[in-house]
């Protein structure tokens, strides 16, 4: 059973199609981590533009597989949006870089990829 991750949701809209399911799966660990790389650079230096796209393109993905970092994903992604130069996100980037990287680990080992 999952940890970092749930697929309730990726089974429902696989319609409990096991090969889709990993597929879906394999895509998340090819394109979420490369965005999470993104927005571990982006944010200290204050790319808001760069921080806005990737947090955006994420979360879509991060909401299908009911990650718990979705809440600080919203937040470093309206950072970006808004340019929100009076606030800090380094904290909600921390917890979602380590949120991202559990379920990536977890997907891999329980996918065999």
């Amino acid at each position: 059973m999952p940890q970092h991750y749930k697929l309730h949701r990726v089974r429902e809209m696989a319609d409990n199609d096991e090969d889709f399911v990993a597929a879906l799966a394999a895509a998340f660990i090819e394109e979420v981590p490369e965005d999470a790389a993104r927005l571990k650079k982006a944010v200290p230096a204050k790319d808001f533009q760069e921080t806005y796209q990737a947090a955006h393109k994420m979360k879509p993905t991060i909401d299908l597989f009911e990650l718990s970092v979705y809440d600080e994903l919203i937040k470093i992604q309206d950072w970006g949006k808004f340019e929100q130069t009076d606030n800090n996100v380094d904290q909600e980037l921390q917890v979602l870089l380590q949120g991202v990287e559990d379920a990536t680990n977890e997907m891999k080992s329980d996918f065999g990829l």
